[in-house]
C-alpha cells in the first residue's frame, strides 16, 4: 500500500493512523474496564494495512465523541461529558441527507427547551476520498447584509456565509432584517457546495426582555436556543469525522456579553446605555458595564422566562472546578484555555480566574477546518505538537497543571473537594433537565 508523508511530520499517514489508533483503543478499554485491548489492537492493525482506515464500533464512537468534549480546553461546561447523546449516522454522506439529519439534531437537541446535550457523526474521511462538510459554522446562523455605503444588517460576523448562500440563490430576507435564519451549506465529497432551507418551525428562538425596564423589549432582540457548532471536525484515534455537529447549552455572557454586546457583532450596548439614561461620553462612568450587566441579566431572564435551559457564567465557573477536580481524582491532567474558560464578565469574581491552567492537545477531540488549499489539519494548533493521549495520568501531575495563581487574591469561594461523585443518569447529571422539568408541572 502507498504511503503518503505528510508535510512537517516526518511520519506516514499510515504510521500515524496506527498510533492513533493504538492510543485510543489503549484508553478506550482501560477507562471502560475492558481488559487487554491487544486482540482489537491487533484487529485495528489488519484493517488499516488492508484498507488504509478502520471502522469505530458504535461503543467506541460513542466514547470517543464524549471523550473529545472532555478534552476541549476551551469549553467551561465539560462537567457533564458523560451525558453527550451520540446519533450514529457514519452511512450519511449525501447532502440533502446531512441537512435533513442536522435539522432532526436540531430538534431533539432543543427538546422543548430542555436542551440535551448531542453530537451527530457523520461519513468519516476515506483514504479515498474526503468525507462530507458542514460549511455553515453552526447549524443556526442570522445573516449578516453588507450595505452599500458601509457597514451590516444582522450579525456582521456572518457576512462571508450570507454572501455564499446569496450566490447559491438564497434570497434573502425581504427586506433584509437583523435576525434572518441563513440556510445550512454543505457539501458532499466530491460535490459542490449546497444549500438547505432551515424549517422555522425547527429553530426555537427567545426574544429578549428584561425584568424592569420595559422598553427592553422594543429593541426587537432575539436569539436562538440551541448553539450547534457544525465546522468543526471530530479525531477519533486518527480517523476523521469532518461533519460531526454538536451541542451544549448556552452560558449567559455568550449571548448578552459576546453576540449582542460586542462591537464587531449587534454592538447593542450604546443602544442599552442610552435607553438607562447613562453618559456615554466618557469610559470613567463605567457605561458599558452597567449595560453589559443588565444585557445579560435580560438574556437569563429571558431564556428562564421561556422555558429555555441556560447558565451563567458564576454558577459555570464553579461547576468547572468540580470538573477539574473530579479529572484530579480520576488522574487525569485537565486542559484548559484561560482566556476562554475565564468569562468575558465580572471575571475576577469567578473562581476559574484565580487560577493558571495548562492547554495542551490531546485526542480525540475537535479542530477547525482549515482554510481551502492548507496543509495543516488544524487551523488553530501546532498539531505537530501534540501531546499524546495517556492511559493514566498520576493524580500529582493532574494537580501541577492546574495551580493557583498567585497574587493578593481572595480565596474563591466555591466548595472544597473531595465533590460528591454524581451518578451519570442524564435527568440527575444534568441539573437544568430536572429543574425544567419540575417547573413544567
Amino acid at each position: 500500500m502507498g504511503e503518503l508523508t505528510l508535510r512537517g511530520y516526518g511520519q506516514s499517514a499510515t504510521d500515524r493512523l496506527l498510533v492513533g489508533a493504538e492510543q485510543f483503543i489503549t484508553l478506550f478499554h482501560a477507562e471502560n474496564d475492558l481488559g487487554s485491548p491487544e486482540r482489537r489492537i491487533w484487529q485495528v492493525r489488519r484493517e488499516i494495512e488492508a484498507t488504509g482506515t478502520y471502522w469505530h464500533t458504535p461503543a467506541e464512537l460513542a466514547y470517543g465523541a464524549r471523550v473529545a468534549w472532555r478534552n476541549s480546553s476551551r469549553c467551561i461546561g465539560r462537567l457533564y461529558w458523560r451525558s453527550l447523546r451520540v446519533r450514529d449516522l457514519r452511512e450519511v454522506t449525501a447532502a440533502p441527507e446531512i441537512a435533513a439529519e442536522s435539522v432532526t439534531h436540531l430538534r431533539e437537541a432543543t427538546n422543548g427547551g430542555r436542551i440535551r446535550p448531542t453530537i451527530t457523526v457523520f461519513a468519516p474521511d476515506m483514504p479515498d476520498r474526503a468525507g462530507p462538510r458542514i460549511l455553515s459554522s453552526q447549524l443556526v446562523r442570522y445573516a449578516g447584509y453588507d450595505l452599500v455605503g458601509g457597514g451590516v444588517v444582522g450579525d456582521p460576523t456572518n457576512t462571508e456565509l450570507t454572501r455564499l448562500a446569496r450566490g447559491l440563490g438564497w434570497p434573502g430576507g425581504q427586506p433584509p432584517g437583523r435576525f434572518d435564519i441563513l440556510p445550512l451549506l454543505v457539501q458532499e465529497a466530491g460535490g459542490p457546495v449546497t444549500m438547505h432551507e432551515i424549517p422555522a418551525d425547527a429553530v426555537l428562538e427567545v426574544p429578549i426582555e428584561h425584568p424592569e425596564y420595559h422598553w427592553f423589549a422594543n429593541l426587537g432582540l432575539r436569539w436562538y436556543a440551541v448553539p450547534v457548532i457544525s465546522d468543526m471536525y471530530l479525531d477519533i484515534g486518527g480517523v476523521h469525522y469532518p461533519a460531526a455537529p454538536f451541542n451544549g447549552w448556552y452560558m449567559c455572557t455568550e449571548i448578552g456579553s459576546r453576540d449582542l454586546g460586542d462591537g464587531g457583532r449587534y454592538g447593542q450596548l450604546p443602544v442599552i446605555a442610552t435607553r438607562m439614561g447613562l453618559a456615554t461620553a466618557d469610559d470613567r462612568s463605567l457605561w458599558k458595564d452597567k449595560a453589559a450587566t443588565e444585557l445579560n441579566l435580560a438574556v437569563l431572564h429571558s431564556f428562564s422566562a421561556a422555558g429555555v435551559a441556560i447558565t451563567d457564567h458564576h454558577t459555570e465557573s464553579v461547576r468547572f472546578l468540580q470538573h477539574v477536580a473530579r479529572e484530579e481524582r480520576h488522574g487525569r491532567a485537565c486542559p484548559a484555555d484561560w482566556t476562554w474558560i475565564v468569562p468575558p464578565a465580572a471575571s475576577s469574581t469567578t473562581p476559574v480566574f484565580h487560577r493558571y491552567y495548562t492547554d495542551f492537545d490531546q485526542t480525540p477531540n475537535f479542530y477547525r477546518h482549515p482554510a481551502p488549499g492548507s496543509q495543516e489539519r488544524d487551523a488553530g494548533r501546532a498539531r505537530a505538537q501534540a501531546v499524546p493521549v495517556p492511559g493514566v495520568r498520576p493524580a500529582e501531575e493532574a494537580a501541577a497543571l492546574c495551580p493557583y495563581r498567585e497574587g493578593p487574591y481572595p480565596e474563591p469561594s466555591y466548595p472544597e473537594p473531595p465533590y460528591p461523585e454524581a451518578p451519570y443518569q442524564e435527568e440527575e447529571h444534568v441539573p437544568h433537565l430536572r429543574m425544567l422539568g419540575d417547573s413544567a408541572q
